[in-house]
């Protein structure tokens, strides 16, 4: 899948997004490595830690479907109501993609179709904590 599709598919999770206390909307599209994409928008919470990034949710989702190998994420943000601005994954996301994803996922923060950024979560997240540390 180009990123192109990906990008909208988050476009169209951030629709429904639940953020009446941020007011900052957030969608993520999650490629499976069988094509099979995910979707996941935030969730907020009035007492704030329970709330939910699009990131998790997508993720969160893809596990409780069996899925497992993942190629790819896009994620786009922003104020309701104004411009998308590139958006990335906060450390809890981090940490989350580093639990099921190699070094080589492909994290893409988007604007839009056409303007956006692509980066590995080794690029991301170096020197990261996962699976393999507890396996020693």
């Amino acid at each position: 899948m180009d990123e192109k599709r990906l990008i909208q598919k988050a476009i169209e999770a951030r629709a429904q997004s639940y953020s009446p206390y941020s007011g900052f909307a957030v969608g993520a599209a999650l490629l499976c490595a069988d094509g099979t994409v995910v979707t996941g928008c935030n969730v907020e919470s009035a007492s704030y830690s329970p709330t939910v990034c699009a990131e998790r949710v997508a993720f969160v989702k893809a596990v409780s479907e069996g899925k497992r190998d993942f190629a790819a994420i896009a994620i786009v943000g922003g104020k309701t109501g104004m411009a998308l601005d590139a958006c990335y994954p906060c450390g809890v996301c981090r940490q989350t993609m580093a639990e099921f994803c190699r070094e080589d996922f492909r994290i893409v923060a988007a604007k839009s179709e056409s303007e956006w950024e692509a980066v590995t979560l080794g690029e991301l997240l170096p020197r990261r904590f996962g699976p393999e540390d507890l396996q020693a």
